[in-house]
């Protein structure tokens, strides 16, 4: 539930036989058999222990550690000491896929580590130019994960996972795993993921999340990371310069990410909103909005921000955020209108308070959001209802109630059949 100022996201989503004894007359008596050997027992092999959670340095390290030494790397030409070009490609949150203090500051010593201990690799900045050579590429993902490191319920750790990937081979060439403790961590999303309007499911986020978990050394670098990673270097680029203020920059960047032959990317969408946003281009940002809430509904879901009064089914007093909100909800109203399909809005909350208030609060929030939609496309009220899930469907589930776990607080719209 709430109790400080935070945002809610409103998604679009799609959505023995029995064995009969047969009675028969016994037998005539048969020679005695022959005693039939006694199978040794063969012990059960235990499953390997999980490995430990370590306090938040030495979990970075470990993972760092095993992916830079255990390197299968390849031939490079004839030199006595080889070197390797590497690139990072941003880490994120393999759930949410925002970056974050903590993978920002993360990539960065990664970098630093391997400038310092280790000579073999050449890092050079993550930009077109440089992927074009088809150098090593360093991913990986920091995700909240429960006692048994799984992410649902409520997380207590941190799962970190690096990959390095040779795109000359198409392989993964080495893999790092550890789990660290949540003391030290800031999960504080960067400026452009904090400013984001929406979110929902993009193949390039999931091939770099599919490439960095559940695979290892030697297995092919997944095809939705390699189709689009050209324009994965322009995005990087455009998300740093947004962070550092450089919006014409930013914008420039995220335009010259669209006119790749993977450009067609809901983050890149995203960008090009916020950009021309920042800029006052209010026309452009709205049409961008719209290819927002178009690639949302064509995926059968959209998540969309909205900041709410703590408590409140009220959007909150501060312009500066809720000023958009008028055009966010007009867009939605307008695409989900233009279809055949209804609408479930479906409320979430965080895992804070009690967990029948939180269902309240859920459910009335997706009810408000559900009318706002309604004011702008009358004809929607015959097509939508509204539900409450409370904390059930975490997606964070660190349980901070600040921006890190917004996700958590959210309004979600599943396209059902009428």
């Amino acid at each position: 539930m709430n109790i400080t100022p935070r945002f809610a996201l409103v998604s679009i989503v799609a959505l023995v036989s029995a064995c009969a004894g047969l009675q028969t007359a016994p037998p005539a008596a048969a020679p005695a058999e022959a005693p039939r050997p006694v199978a040794t027992p063969v012990a059960a092999v235990a499953a390997p222990a999980p490995p430990p959670i370590l306090p938040y340095d030495e979990a970075v390290l470990s993972a760092a550690s095993a992916l830079l030494k255990n390197a299968k790397l390849p031939p490079e030409g004839t030199a006595a000491q080889p070197r390797y070009t590497v690139v990072i490609d941003p880490l994120i949150d393999g759930f949410s896929y925002a970056q974050s203090a903590t993978t920002r500051s993360m990539g960065l010593r990664l970098a630093a580590l391997m400038r310092e201990q280790y000579p073999q690799y050449d890092v050079q900045p993550f930009s077109a130019a440089s992927v074009a050579r088809n150098p090593l590429v360093l991913i990986g993902t920091f995700t909240p994960v429960n006692a048994q490191r799984q992410t649902s319920g409520t997380r207590e750790a941190y799962r970190i996972c690096f990959a390095l990937a040779d795109l000359k081979s198409g392989k993964l060439v080495s893999k790092g795993l550890a789990f660290s403790k949540p003391d030290g961590v800031d999960a504080t999303p960067t400026a452009s993921y904090r400013d984001a309007p929406a979110w929902t499911e993009d193949a390039a986020s999931q091939g770099y999340i599919n490439t960095c978990q559940g695979t290892k050394a030697g297995d092919p670098i997944n095809p939705l990371y390699t189709e689009r990673i050209a324009a994965a270097a322009f995005v990087a680029e455009a998300i740093e310069a947004y962070d550092a203020g450089k919006y014409q920059q930013s914008l420039d960047l995220y335009v010259n990410a669209q006119r790749t032959s993977a450009g067609d990317q809901f983050r890149v969408y995203n960008g090009v909103y916020l950009a021309n946003w920042k800029l006052g281009r209010r026309d452009k940002a709205e049409a961008a909005f719209g290819k927002i809430v178009d690639y949302g509904l064509e995926r059968k879901r959209l998540a969309v921000k909205f900041l709410f009064r703590p408590g409140s089914t009220a959007f909150g007093t501060d312009a500066k955020l809720t000023g958009p909100y008028p055009v966010w909800l007009k867009a939605i109203a307008s695409r989900a209108s233009s279809g055949s399909s209804c609408l479930e809005v479906t409320g979430h909350t965080s895992a804070t308070g009690p967990e029948p208030l939180n269902e309240r609060l859920s459910l009335l929030r997706a009810e408000y959001v559900k009318s706002q939609l309604e004011a702008n496309v009358p004809a929607l009220a015959k097509r939508t209802i509204a539900a409450g899930m409370g904390s059930r469907q975490t997606m964070v589930g660190s349980g901070r109630d600040d921006a890190s776990d917004a996700p958590d607080r959210r309004v979600e719209f599943k396209v059902i059949g009428c």
